[in-house]
């Protein structure tokens, strides 16, 4: 047998090829930064997130690893205010999330209406459109919030009705409640669609109650955990309504469940799961519901407060729609003389404090500031309003 691994070949060969210019642990050895990530993700973890990531590894069909995806799965759902037996984490980003619930409930020519008013509301009309759904965008002026009424009178029988809950792009919330209500009285067939990758773990998110059909997240916003999974949730009836044979393998939803549901007494293995992500996982959402989800709720939302009253009194304004601001991300005007790169630059190198810039046509007018899971609290929020003071006052 021939190859990297040749049986023939012995540890001395090594020396057959040329050696490295410098010593392989000054190749591979990265600076240990310390940032405090105040951006729109992700966001420093929950201390027991992080500590969770070096427990020993287990395998993904390990009955002790089964036995924390089980309980993780359960977690989600009371973070979700769901009774869903279909609520499961997603290896992948929260851009998974989007892609499963088009992938699994849209059909070649479904009409799916998209309320549009930022980035991610975008990015759902796209991904829609590539699964052949005829998609409707009903658009909205970024910085201001879905309006339910425009969406109904977009079409008359759609086959779903997606929204972003918090648009990470504008820090802009948008009544999904309402708006899930309000198509369900019209037409008990049309399923809801909510994003709620910003939301969920920061603001209120009750899918039961709202009548929400499917809703997905990311683990590294206001859950505090490291980017890599898609806490995911489908209705019953949305269920019923599934696509047979999805085009994607990776993310049909029944071969997945095969594995995540463990009632039937069997799991059907599907792909290795990242188990160390979801212990994670585990632990953040132990955290976040041993503090209790309505306390994390007001402690997102005093921190939020307080940042924008900091941020008024620095002279600046807000960029979101007065009413309908995220506490959790604050979109902030950048003054007219200011160079928002070379800020946000400041801030990395002299304070070691990451904040985003804006997006799309708003990138170098707008900033956007998280304080997400673990750092939604005072001393953060002084920290970032007096760095950023400071550099401001230099100009």
């Amino acid at each position: 047998m021939s190859g990297w691994c040749s049986a023939s070949h012995s540890f001395g060969a090594v020396d057959n090829f040329e050696r490295p210019r410098r010593p392989l642990r000054k190749v591979i050895d990265m600076p240990l930064l310390d940032r405090t990530l105040l951006g729109p993700g992700p966001s420093n973890p929950y201390p027991e997130a992080t500590a969770a990531l070096s427990a020993p590894l287990l395998g993904h069909l390990d009955p002790e690893f089964l036995r924390v995806l089980d309980e993780t799965c359960a977690r989600l759902r009371r973070a979700w205010g769901t009774e869903n037996a279909r609520t499961l984490p997603l290896s992948g980003t929260g851009s998974i999330g989007m892609e499963a619930a088009f992938a699994n409930f849209a059909r070649p020519g479904d009409v799916v209406v998209v309320g549009v008013n930022g980035l991610f509301g975008e990015r759902m009309v796209e991904v829609a459109g590539r699964y052949g759904a005829e998609v409707v965008r009903v658009d909205h002026d970024w910085g201001t919030p879905v309006d339910t009424e425009r969406v109904l009178a977009a079409h008359p029988e759609p086959s779903m009705v997606a929204a972003v809950h918090a648009e990470t792009s504008t820090g802009v919330r948008s009544d999904i409640r309402e708006l899930a209500l309000a198509v369900h009285k019209r037409d008990e067939r049309a399923l809801v669609l909510a994003d709620c990758v910003t939301s969920l773990a920061g603001i209120e998110v009750a899918i039961d109650a709202w009548d929400v059909d499917i809703a997905y997240s990311g683990t590294q916003k206001c859950l505090g955990v490291a980017p890599g999974l898609a806490p995911f949730t489908v209705s019953p009836r949305a269920w019923d309504r599934r696509v047979p044979r999805p085009p994607t393998w990776y993310l049909d939803l029944n071969l997945i469940g095969a594995y995540v549901d463990g009632s039937s007494g069997g799991r059907t293995y599907h792909h290795t799961a990242p188990v160390a992500m979801i212990t994670s996982l585990h632990a953040a959402l132990g955290r976040i519901l041993d503090e209790g989800l309505e306390a994390v709720w007001e402690r997102h939302q005093a921190a939020g407060a307080r940042l924008h009253e900091g941020l008024a009194e620095l002279g600046l304004s807000l960029f979101a729609a007065e009413g309908y601001r995220l506490p959790e991300l604050t979109t902030v005007r950048v003054p007219e003389g200011v160079d928002s790169a070379k800020t946000r630059e400041a801030l990395l190198t002299e304070y070691g404090i990451e904040i985003g810039a804006g997006v799309g046509a708003f990138a170098s007018s707008v900033w956007r500031i998280g304080l997400m899971g673990h750092n939604a609290r005072p001393d953060r929020v002084e920290l970032v309003l007096g760095a950023l003071g400071r550099v401001l006052g230099r100009r």
